[in-house]
């Protein structure tokens, strides 16, 4: 009997040895690996790190509903506001990087650091670009009472160089990007006109709709129902071009300034260290998502315009940004409130 249960210990040794050789030649996947393949198996969480309503989470939660029907899973929207976005989007740079948390960066957070003591975060190091969503077009407005022989830029700028100083401009605060927008034009143009900050968009559109301050540079979603009422007067587009629900006003551009863009983003970025293929298939679902006819419709409804960029190009477009409007802020002394 002793010698049977030798024998079968002998045999299970060689079946397990057997089993293990068998083992051994069948391909290695790392759970990472297994979790990409399977991503994504849950919710994700989008976080906008600015208040419920405005245009970057309008655009945030239109963008990010068709993605979920891409990706099969929902995507959440958590509004994290505070210090010009930087609050939200320092939550995001400390989270695990799986594919699981993502923000909405917009452009004043990327120029943050030039206007806040606030560094929680390196904006280039801390994550991995998606790409590009959306841009927000700005538009040069003036009060027709105020200013009622200005319809055009070049008819602005005339009336400033022959008040040196004298005129008044608004904008959301300071470093604000109709700010930043104006500023640069100013340093173009070789004109003089005195900037008025107010806290916040809503206060400056007032004061311009009163006549107290004759011009701003608007966000182009604020100020469409005035200039339509004709309490507004738009004399130029500050983007690169034209924009489609406002096609009659031409650009900074197209009125003697070649090469003059000013126009807010927005888009997604996504813990460094997240892998590859995790923001590979995010950006794919974000292309696929601003290509569609309704979702395009949505946002323009919104103010904004779909913008696709892949990551690459969507970190040069960071880049360049940054170092542009930099220099604005750095050469005019601009700070924040």
């Amino acid at each position: 009997m002793q010698y049977r249960s030798h024998r079968h210990q002998r045999t299970h040794r060689r079946l397990a040895l057997s089993a293990l050789a068998v083992a051994a030649l069948l391909p290695f996947v790392p759970a990472t690996a297994q979790a990409q393949a399977n991503y994504p198996d849950k919710p994700i969480r989008l976080v906008v790190p600015f208040p419920a309503g405005g245009p970057t989470d309008t655009a945030a939660r239109i963008i990010g509903q068709k993605m979920s029907e891409t990706l099969k899973q929902p995507i959440v929207i958590d509004n994290r506001p505070g210090a010009s976005g930087t609050i939200g989007t320092e939550t995001v740079a400390k989270a695990t990087p799986d594919g699981y948390t993502i923000v909405m960066l917009a452009t004043p957070t990327l120029l943050a650091p030039y206007l806040l003591p606030r560094k929680g975060y390196d904006i280039f190091k801390d994550f991995a670009p998606i790409g590009n969503a959306y841009e927000l077009p700005i538009v040069m407005v003036v009060n027709p009472h105020a200013l009622p022989d200005v319809t055009n830029l070049q008819q602005y700028i005339a009336k400033a160089k022959a008040n040196p100083g004298q005129m008044n401009y608004t904008s959301a605060g300071n470093g604000s990007f109709g700010h930043l927008s104006t500023e640069l034009l100013k340093n173009l143009g070789h004109f003089d006109v005195q900037h008025v900050p107010y806290k916040g968009s809503a206060p400056a559109m007032s004061d311009v709709l009163a006549g107290q301050v004759p011009m701003m540079f608007s966000d182009m979603i604020a100020a469409l129902p005035h200039i339509k009422a004709g309490k507004l007067r738009a004399i130029a587009v500050g983007s690169s071009k034209r924009v489609s629900f406002a096609h009659e006003v031409k650009t900074v551009a197209e009125q003697g300034f070649p090469g003059f863009d000013a126009a807010s983003w927005g888009g997604l970025l996504a813990p460094a260290g997240t892998s590859k293929e995790i923001v590979a298939k995010l950006s794919a679902a974000l292309r696929g998502a601003l290509a569609d006819p309704t979702v395009e419709q949505k946002m323009l409804g919104a103010g904004t315009v779909a913008s696709y960029l892949p990551s690459d190009q969507f970190a040069t477009r960071m880049r360049n940004d940054y170092a542009k409007w930099g220099k604005v802020i750095q050469d005019n002394g601009i700070k924040s409130d």
